[in-house]
């Protein structure tokens, strides 16, 4: 009995200790998953945002993971349940991939991606912006940042836009753009200094402090965590010791950051998935909390906290074709 009475008081203290850093292992519950969109034959690379009382989510279609046909699809539902298509953003000398949704401060949907030329001539990417007032009807699109930069996901602060654009052709570096109106940006740090490959990124502001998620490819592979103050022109960057793809970072209503990536496998570890992770932007740490229904060419999800639940999109081959899925987590 003493002996039990111990581990009783080693899990009891355990527990109280968790809790207390907020990141138990059980502190994420996945309510439900379904498959919301497979029309076409390779859907991927997802977004998701709520307006109007409607879900809006946001990817790309195409022949392949790259094709030169690839097309931004809109999808929308009332209730999370039944989706149909809004829209078919296309470009016929690109291949739109990348699709990412926004709310401009005018209350107007902001769609931006980025095109791979058919002629890369003189270059090989232009990042692309649209807009809507009800998520049907876009507008023509807008060129935005330098050729062959690549502005991975716009976030709006103060009534200012920010962009994280990585060089995707020659110069493999990463460029910080901020604009007034999501349709002129200018250079805001021209070289934010980072090692390895520096490319997809998720920023979060919280109050006055930036957050930004960042994946590394190459020699250097694993993920990073910058902090900056205004005017966002130094940052500091924290190593988070493990590889990530496709990051998304929100921070919840009690102040945690919690982000949805893909995890790398490798020999003698579980495969590739899309997973919920803790962030820790006081240590520079992630954590894995829940693994979702995932695999084989998996990841970039949407992440919206809603009425207590946090809604994630993401896509996955884990069923064989590569579809649109949509998951729902209470955080309890």
């Amino acid at each position: 009995m003493k002996q039990l009475f111990k581990f009783w008081i080693l899990g009891l203290g355990l527990f109280c200790f968790f809790a207390a850093n907020g990141q138990p292992a059980s502190e994420l519950q996945l309510l439900e998953v379904r498959k919301i969109w497979d029309e076409a034959p390779h859907n991927a690379f997802t977004d998701l945002i709520r307006y109007n009382d409607q879900w809006f989510c946001v990817f790309r279609e195409g022949e392949d993971h790259v094709s030169p046909d690839g097309a931004l699809r809109v999808i929308t539902s009332k209730d999370g349940n039944q989706w149909e298509s809004a829209a078919l953003v296309t470009a016929s000398d690109m291949d739109l991939r990348d699709a990412k949704i926004t709310l401009t401060p005018e209350g107007h949907l902001m769609l931006s991606g980025a095109g791979a030329l058919h002629d890369k001539s003189e270059n090989t990417h232009q990042s692309l912006v649209w807009f809507s007032e009800d998520g049907y009807s876009w507008s023509e699109s807008y060129p935005i940042g330098d050729p062959d930069f690549w502005l991975w996901r716009t976030t709006w602060q103060n009534g200012k836009a920010y962009s994280m654009g990585y060089g995707c052709s020659k110069e493999q570096l990463l460029r910080l753009y901020v604009s007034n109106d999501g349709k002129n940006f200018e250079t805001l740090v021209e070289d934010l200094g980072i090692s390895g490959y520096p490319n997809e990124t998720a920023m979060v502001f919280s109050g006055d402090t930036a957050f930004c998620l960042l994946r590394r490819d190459r020699e250097k592979n694993s993920g990073l965590l910058g902090i900056s103050l205004p005017p966002y022109t130094r940052w500091e960057w924290k190593d988070l010791g493990t590889r990530i793809g496709g990051p998304q970072m929100i921070q919840l209503p009690d102040g945690r950051f919690l982000a949805a990536v893909r995890l790398y496998g490798g020999e003698g570890w579980h495969p590739a998935h899309t997973s919920l992770c803790w962030v820790d932007t006081k240590e520079g740490t992630i954590t894995e909390a829940l693994e979702l229904p995932s695999g084989g060419d998996t990841s970039y999800p949407g992440m919206v906290f809603n009425d207590g639940i946090l809604w994630v999109s993401y896509y996955s081959s884990h069923e064989e074709k590569t579809s649109i899925y949509l998951a729902k987590v209470k955080i309890n």
